[in-house]
């Protein structure tokens, strides 16, 4: 359902992503980016919004956690023609202290497809934070993103973070809007604030999007500035392909946000653009 606003949230909890498989997967996540595992759980379907029974196997990165959640009865997998401007996409953004370094992590496998053009990182201008990033999607299709901030420029949670790299934890998960306006009003329903703007374009977002002409407004979203936080991507060009994706589909990512009411139940949300959001205490 389309959540009504006015639930108070004190911050994102961790990021659920639907795997065919979440035991073998959870190998790329902990082998090539350096995640650790934690618990592992079987779970009814029903506080996804699907039906029968779930395995869910939680990783953590830094301080930063997500889940990976098979279904027993699954859904499609990721749409093989997916684009960086589709209305599902959702991606996580992987903080790195040496992107160099965890890109030839990455290439010490093939099990992986490039989104960024010419597969190899690219740094943005200063209008667009100026930090070099690669965006590529996992064996089964979900979109990631190595991002490394420019020397002196990285917020303090991550220049004084004491994890061991290349990556550290994750930044922000960023989801494609068609109405940035309502969108903000969604969230900031649930205790979420405006950051910072910007106009990303040229040649560099070109690359690193992996298509033409583009010019995307980008907006932050966070709990009083906290990690990781929310990003709104809304094309101006290219347009946005429609599409939403279903409880048990691959390309289905949640947000899942802390209730500040511990007693309540588990609530599967659904934003103006079709993302999910899970509200638990």
């Amino acid at each position: 359902m389309i959540a009504t606003t006015g639930t108070t949230t004190t911050g994102i909890a961790r990021f659920s992503l639907t795997s065919a498989d979440p035991s073998r997967f959870a190998r790329f996540y902990i082998g090539l980016l350096g995640f650790t595992p934690a618990i592992a759980y079987r779970v009814d379907a029903s506080i996804y919004g699907a039906t029968g029974m779930a395995t869910v196997q939680r990783l953590r990165l830094g301080a930063q956690e997500i889940e990976l959640v098979g279904f027993d009865t699954p859904g499609a997998p990721y749409p093989p023609d997916s684009t960086s401007h589709d209305r599902w996409f959702q991606h996580l953004a992987l903080v790195t202290t040496d992107i160099a370094a965890a890109y030839a992590r990455l290439t010490t496998t093939a099990d992986w497809d490039a989104i960024t053009a010419g597969s190899r990182p690219v740094q943005l201008p200063q209008s667009s934070g100026g930090v070099t990033a690669f965006k590529f999607r996992d064996p089964e299709g979900h979109p990631l993103e190595l991002l490394e901030f420019p020397a002196g420029g990285a917020p303090s949670h991550w220049a004084n973070s004491s994890a061991i790299g290349p990556c550290i934890g994750i930044d922000h998960s960023a989801i494609v809007v068609t109405d940035t306006d309502a969108s903000i009003a969604f969230y900031e329903g649930f205790g979420l604030a405006v950051g910072n703007r910007s106009r990303n374009h040229g040649p560099e977002q070109q690359a690193l999007d992996g298509v033409s002409d583009v010019a995307v407004d980008v907006t932050a979203l966070s709990h009083d500035g906290a990690t990781p936080h929310l990003e709104l991507l809304a094309y101006a060009t290219p347009a946005v392909r429609g599409g939403t994706s279903g409880p048990a589909d691959i390309a289905c990512t949640r947000s899942v946000l802390t209730d500040a009411d511990a007693g309540q139940p588990a609530r599967i949300l659904i934003d103006p653009d079709g993302h999910r959001v899970i509200l638990t205490g």
